[in-house]
């Protein structure tokens, strides 16, 4: 029996229910291995599972995603092996030192990319893959409106999106961000305090667009709508300002036969296959320079909940880290 710190919460709430703990960590079951985590990508969902809106129970250890060197074989495990370094998204517990994870879930790291730039994309990065390839495949030529252009998924998506061939307006809420966004490839940016449609609208020539990249959701979604030419397609995919209020569907007839989903990357990578197809298009576009980490905050496990506060306050841009 070894120890792991972890932060941990035990009731639903703000950063403030956030623990820096130690905890017993067996020796891994069968099919599991032990990691030593290097790195730890912080994500909203990790904001919506300490809140509640992603219900779970309590206690349990916050974070989805990290990366980090394989320890020690649980029994039947032959792959991955000892030294390896892997990544991982989709299994909660990852805000800790140490853990045990199950080997079939874990994606080993390509020569090339480090451990804090695995962290930073992979859950992102597969998050695109899922919006511009199996939801709905970007064809070159297109113009699209993707919200916060500037945050952790709108700093791989926008530069994704142009290797595909799209022209992306972006949205974000401050003039500073406008820069970041133009940097990362927006063609034009808009603000979200202006009128997101009509200027979308103005910037199409009076035609909308045929998709919308939405993570905002409650302030953003019919904006959103608005923004669509007909039988365009609105895909919320966060909740950053809530979840979006519930839409009947005589509003999706009436903006044009709109087309809507709310998606779940974990439901477009439960099988190993697919997982794999994924990781190999994130790899392919990170070595062909269309995908690179941007990871401009970090902090220290401990400061979990400081690096929480950043995030809800739209402090950071980019991706952030959390460093065991």
């Amino acid at each position: 029996m070894s120890t792991a710190d972890v932060i941990r919460i035990h009731k639903h709430g703000g950063p403030e229910e956030m623990r820096f703990e130690q905890v017993d960590l067996p020796a891994p079951g069968p099919g599991q291995v032990r990691l030593r985590q290097t790195a730890i990508g912080l994500n909203f969902i990790d904001v919506y599972t300490r809140t509640g809106l992603y219900p779970g129970p309590t206690p349990s250890v916050l974070g989805v995603e990290a990366a980090g060197v394989v320890e020690a074989l649980g029994e039947g495990v032959t792959s991955p092996k000892t030294g390896d370094r892997v990544v991982y998204n989709g299994l909660g517990g990852s805000y800790a030192s140490h853990r045990n994870a199950p080997a079939d879930r874990l994606v080993k790291i390509p020569e090339g990319v480090s451990d804090e730039d695995a962290a930073a994309v992979f859950l992102k990065g597969l998050t695109v893959w899922m919006l511009t390839f199996e939801i709905r495949r970007l064809q070159p030529g297109e113009t699209i409106l993707v919200w916060a252009a500037a945050g952790g998924v709108g700093s791989i998506l926008v530069p994704w999106a142009n290797a595909q061939g799209a022209r992306v307006i972006g949205v974000v809420s401050t003039p500073e961000k406008a820069a970041l966004a133009k940097g990362y490839g927006c063609d034009e940016v808009i603000l979200s305090s202006e009128d997101v449609a009509a200027r979308t609208k103005e910037l199409t020539g009076g035609k909308g667009v045929p998709v919308v990249y939405d993570s905002v959701g409650k302030v953003s979604a019919e904006a959103s709508m608005k923004s669509l030419q007909p039988r365009g397609w609105f895909i919320t995919y966060g909740n950053a300002s809530g979840p979006a209020d519930p839409i009947p569907p005589g509003r999706l007839n009436q903006g044009g036969s709109l087309i809507m989903t709310r998606p779940g990357l974990f439901h477009f990578t439960k099988e190993r296959a697919d997982l794999e197809r994924g990781s190999a298009a994130l790899w392919g576009a990170m070595r062909s320079g269309a995908v690179k980490a941007d990871v401009r905050q970090r902090f220290a496990l401990k400061d979990a909940a400081d690096a929480h506060r950043a995030l809800e306050s739209r402090a950071t841009t980019g991706a952030t880290i959390l460093k065991p």
